[in-house]
Order: structure tokens, then sequence, then C-alpha cells
């Protein structure tokens, strides 16, 4: 067993150095930051249903162009219950495609009822369907997801279909951060931390890192998704990396929508040499042509990061909570 794991250590650094994106496939690997409406196989999905989705191949200059992205590319092809799935399948696709075994996705609270008519056990189902027919080994992380810019009182009422259910694995907060504060969310990580759920949010993203610092001991967060404003203080480093609070940063993803000015200089690598935990995900692989092994391979090329700290991140990526 030993000697099969060093094999592929010394595999997954040898492509990296080659450049060869094939054998980085082969390499098992994580991908804890995955928004499955954007994270699919463009091939699956043109197989599927004919739409042949572009990925955008230079910055936006506001989110409001990744909204107008979306409606061009996907419209509302996907919004009905068979659409959904056909998504979910399409994501599980992409993650055997790219050689992920452990991946971390679900569905926002408010599409309990948008796209399967209030019934968890049919969202369950589509996801534990997929995963089965799909990707059968991949390790599946199952994830609750909130919109920040959703009322608390309006979350609350999704969440009841939501507590108790061993399916999910974790919960994160994602959309505008500027949207209402974090503080808010207090009641609902509560209950979320007493249910045994990774507590998750996107911040320091669009925010600061002060930003990042606050949500953690609002929240009592686990994991940050993004996070990456934090490297502009080093006193929210130290905390990060004492707290042992692990980053997902998605690297292109940053580069795409003007978080950082190239991936270069990308902030996952002061994080990851000031001893913050950080994994290396995809987030929309359908609108950043970001899936993870491409991710490592452009960290290695443009000299982010070396070859062995990017194994180093990848096996991190690999040990769960």
């Amino acid at each position: 067993m030993t000697r099969l794991f060093l094999g592929v250590y010394m595999d997954f650094k040898d492509a990296l150095k080659n450049g060869d994106l094939d054998s980085l496939r082969k390499c098992p690997k994580a991908d804890l930051h995955n928004h499955f409406v954007l994270g699919g196989s463009r091939r699956y999905l043109k197989d599927e249903t004919g739409i042949d989705i572009h990925p955008i191949d230079k910055p936006l200059n506001s989110m409001d162009e990744m909204h107008a992205w979306n409606a061009h590319n996907l419209g509302n092809h996907f919004e009905s219950t068979e659409g959904r799935k056909t998504l979910i399948r399409a994501t599980f696709t992409q993650a055997v495609e790219d050689g992920v075994t452990l991946l971390e996705i679900g569905e926002d609270v408010w599409g309990l009822g948008a796209f399967f008519d209030g019934n968890i056990d049919e969202l369950i189902s589509a996801f534990e369907t997929a995963h089965r027919e799909i990707a059968p080994d991949i390790e599946l992380s199952l994830q609750i997801g909130l919109s920040r810019h959703c009322d608390i009182a309006y979350l609350e009422e999704c969440l009841v279909h939501f507590w108790g259910n061993k399916a999910f694995y974790s919960i994160d907060l994602y959309g505008d951060e500027l949207a209402q504060p974090i503080e808010n969310f207090i009641p609902i990580y509560r209950r979320a931390k007493a249910e045994g759920l990774v507590l998750k949010a996107h911040v320091g993203e669009w925010g600061t890192a002060e930003d990042v610092r606050r949500a953690v001991e609002c929240l009592e967060l686990d994991e940050v998704q993004h996070g990456i404003a934090a490297a502009d203080d080093p006193s929210v480093v130290r905390f990060l990396a004492d707290n042992k609070i692990r980053l997902n940063i998605t690297p292109t993803s940053n580069y795409l929508l003007g978080r950082v000015r190239d991936l270069k200089n990308h902030p996952i690598a002061e994080l990851y040499r000031s001893g913050v935990d950080v994994t290396i995900n995809s987030d929309d692989v359908l609108i950043f042509d970001s899936d993870v092994s491409k991710e490592y391979l452009r960290l290695y090329q443009c000299g982010c990061l070396k070859a062995d700290e990017l194994d180093d991140i990848r096996l991190n990526g690999l040990r769960l909570f």
C-alpha cells in the first residue's frame, strides 16, 4: 500500500514538471468548492442537450457580466427537476473525467421547493443516484447551500426539511458578501453545529481580511470558501493558521473575476507558506474552464507554487475533518 501511494505521489509531481495534464487527471484529488450548476462537464451537457457552453477567456469587469454569461449560456434550459438532475449528472461526469476522488457539492435550500417540490428525499436521491450510476468510486460529501441575500426567516423555514438528515455533511453560505451582516446567520450556524455539520461560508473573495476573521469567529467556521483577502493582514493569516481554519481556494475564478492581478502572484502561495490550511478547487468549471487538474498545472507553470508544495496541498485536500 505504501509503495503504491508513493508511486501516485511521484507521478503527480512528474506530471506537473512535464506539463502532462492527462497524467495529472489520473491522480487522486479533492474538489471541495464546486457549485454544481456551473460545475459540470461541457462535453456531457452538449451530448445530452445539444447546448455548447464556452468558457470565458479574459477577466470580467463585474459580477453583472457573470450573470449575463449565465443568462446567455444556461438561460432557463435547466430550470426544471430534470434540468437540475442533468446538471448534477454533468458534475459527477466532470469529476470522473478530472480524477476527483473526493467531491463536495449540494443544492441551495431554495432549490428544494423550486425544483423538487419540497421533497427532500427526491433531492437527496438525485445526488445519490447520479453518484451511484456515474461515479461510485468518488467519496461524496453532500452540502446544504444558503444564499446570503435571502431573508433569515425564509432560510429557517427552508431548513426545516434539512435538519436532522444524516445525508448532509456540511453547510455553506454564498452570494453577495455585502447583502447582510454575517451576524444575522449566527442562529442558523449554531443549529448547524448542533447537527454535527461542517461549517463553511464564502467570505474574503470580495470582502476584507477582517471580514474573514469576523465570519470565522461569529459562525465558528471550520472552513472558508475563498478567504483570499486574509492575506492582506498578517494577523488574520496567523489567526487562520493558529485555529486550523481551512481555505478552499479557486485560483482561476479569482483571476477571471478580477480578485487577483494574475495567477503568479495569487495569495494562495503566501497563505500556504504561512501555515494556513489551503486546498485547490474548481468553483465553476463551465464558465472558468477551471477543473482541478488545470488549476494545479496553471499554478505550477506560472511559478506561483512548487511541485512539492502543490502535491502537499493535493494530499491535504483528501483529508476530511
